[in-house]
């Protein structure tokens, strides 16, 4: 059975290139999108989600906030925040790495490394 990975992203266009790109060099993962913290939530607590790949800056909620959220929810889940941003204005990736965090990618990516995390993080690594 495929895992079930949720690409979080306020820019769809990330989300999709995101999804091609993971599915193609990933065929045991299937990624669902989502483009809000709050659509992201209701994905979670539906409880098919393996994995969360979330960017940190977003309108609705930053991603220290999904991180808190998310975690309430199922404190297992496995968590990768993602950023364009090599300063964080908001100390969201500080305050998440306070609470458990273990992986910040920074955006542009390496797909190939991305896709190794993922693979590194679903395996229990």
């Amino acid at each position: 059975m495929k895992k079930v990975v949720l690409v979080v992203d306020d820019e769809a266009s990330v989300t999709e290139y995101l999804k091609l790109d993971l599915e193609e060099h990933n065929p045991n993962i299937k990624v669902i999108c989502q483009n809000t913290g709050y659509e992201a939530l209701k994905e979670i607590m539906e409880g098919s989600v393996d994995l969360l790949l979330t960017d940190i800056a977003m309108p609705d909620m930053d991603g220290y906030e999904l991180y808190s959220r998310a975690k309430d929810y199922d404190k297992n889940l496995t968590i990768i925040m993602m950023t364009g941003f090599g300063y964080d204005p908001g100390h969201a990736v500080v305050k998440s790495r306070g609470d458990g965090l273990r992986d910040v990618v920074f955006k542009p990516f390496d797909i190939q490394k991305l896709s190794d995390l993922i693979q590194k993080r679903i395996r229990g690594e």
